[in-house]
């Protein structure tokens, strides 16, 4: 089979399309037929080896594993004899590693299940890491209750576009905060109000500033947490998504860093997202999506030759919604 592999750190040079062994299911295993793949941030942060924290977890010199991708969508393959969830011919998607390739094996138990009917294959694909990322933050680490206003910088992204859609699911009154492009897109997706910040700075914004938002869902990292307090209640949450890259040595891991000191001196609550996968969340996308209340984003698709293009593109930071690579 077909799959993109790297064993040195680097730009997107670094990636290589190979022919490799077809993986040899297990027991327990579902081989699943990759028809789509989605790239995401994590991608080129592991291909890059930065920040330099990254490699005490990845191979400090070189990559552990030479695989990429984090989401897919296909169809089972083959399944291993003990496997009782699922069977040859099923479609499905998941939050699964080393899907860049044209098959993947995981384990029965991993976050793997049924496609949603109403999707393609590509967008299915840019679910589970961005989707779950969202829900998980403004559910659990955000704790957002029906009502309440959500202030999202970074709407426009892979993670935001699914944020803003799962946020107006749950009866929040939703804020974006993108560039004047995306404007009209965020609203197309359910946001009630839309901040360009190309025209204003939203930690400034008047009306903001008098009501308090009760939540915060921060993708982008790029103001401070005494400015983003200034239009948050008393009450509220803020939480960290990703931040701007800063040193090689902490990258966005510095911003969050810099938010915890100060933490102990404002009195809104202030936490990260540790995303879990796990077929539940899954399970619950795939019924939002299916009775249209989320909708996935893309803005390019790719063939799995040019994954270098695809995550050069990404790193650029205009993509607006998922990049998706076609297998």
């Amino acid at each position: 089979m077909k799959a993109i592999h790297f064993y040195q750190y680097g730009s997107p040079d670094v990636l290589q399309l190979q022919e490799i062994e077809k993986p040899v299911i297990g027991d327990h295993d579902v081989l699943v037929k990759v028809r789509a793949a989605a790239t995401n941030p994590k991608d080129w942060h592991i291909m890059r080896g930065s920040p330099y924290f990254l490699r005490l977890f990845f191979g400090l010199l070189k990559p552990k594993d030479p695989s990429l991708g984090a989401e897919l969508a296909g169809q089972v393959e083959a399944v291993g004899k003990h496997v009782t969830q699922f069977q040859p011919g099923v479609e499905v998607y998941g939050r699964i590693d080393g899907s860049f390739a044209e098959y993947s094996c995981v384990q029965e138990q991993e976050a793997l299940v049924s496609k949603p009917a109403n999707l393609s294959f590509e967008e299915a694909a840019s679910v589970p890491l961005a989707a779950l990322t969202a829900l998980q933050g403004l559910r659990d680490a955000g704790q957002l209750q029906s009502g309440q206003t959500v202030l999202i910088n970074g709407a426009s992204g892979g993670v935001g576009t699914y944020a803003v859609q799962i946020a107006k699911a749950f009866g929040a009154v939703v804020i974006g905060v993108c560039s004047t492009r995306n404007v009209e897109r965020m609203y197309s997706i359910g946001a009630d109000r839309v901040i360009d910040y190309t025209q204003a700075d939203f930690t400034r914004d008047p009306a903001l500033s008098k009501a308090g938002c009760d939540l915060m869902l921060d993708m982008i990292g790029n103001r401070s947490l005494f400015e983003c307090v200034r239009v948050m209640n008393q009450h509220g949450r803020y939480v960290l998504i990703g931040g701007p890259e800063g040193s090689g040595i902490l990258g966005p891991l510095g911003h969050f860093l810099k938010a915890l000191l100060i933490s102990p001196f404002v009195e809104q609550k202030v936490t990260s997202l540790d995303m879990k996968r796990n077929k539940a969340d899954l399970l619950l996308l795939k019924e939002m999506i299916e009775i249209g209340q989320v909708t996935p984003v893309i803005d390019r698709h790719y063939p799995l030759n040019q994954v270098p293009e695809a995550i050069r593109y990404l790193e650029t930071g205009h993509a607006q919604g998922k990049v998706v690579i076609s297998v």
